[in-house]
């Protein structure tokens, strides 16, 4: 995730906003994880940051690449944060 943050700055428009789009999976990932955990604050966070990261990400690709290259530290650290709490992640979800 990190070294997609480093390349922002040099890629072009298409393919920030692909980059941004990824974090935003990401971000939609973690967000059920989350739910798997129990942990709804973080889930009902990280889903509306992944929208609100989603609904701009034109905007974001087009911007100042520092603005984006911020957002998507702040994606990273939610990430990461999430990761560091729960290190082992569901294999499955699947009831029985």
């Amino acid at each position: 995730m990190e070294e997609n943050i480093n390349i922002i700055k040099s890629a072009s428009i298409p393919e920030r906003e692909e980059i941004i789009v990824d974090f935003a999976r990401w971000l939609e990932t973690a967000s059920q994880e989350a739910l798997v955990y129990g942990e709804g604050r973080f889930a009902v966070l990280s889903a509306n940051m992944a929208e609100a990261i989603r609904v701009n990400a034109d905007e974001l690709a087009r911007d100042e690449p520092e603005t984006t290259e911020r957002v998507l530290q702040q994606a990273c650290a939610m990430i990461t944060q999430f990761k560091t709490a729960y290190p082992f992640r569901v294999l499955s979800r699947s009831v029985h």
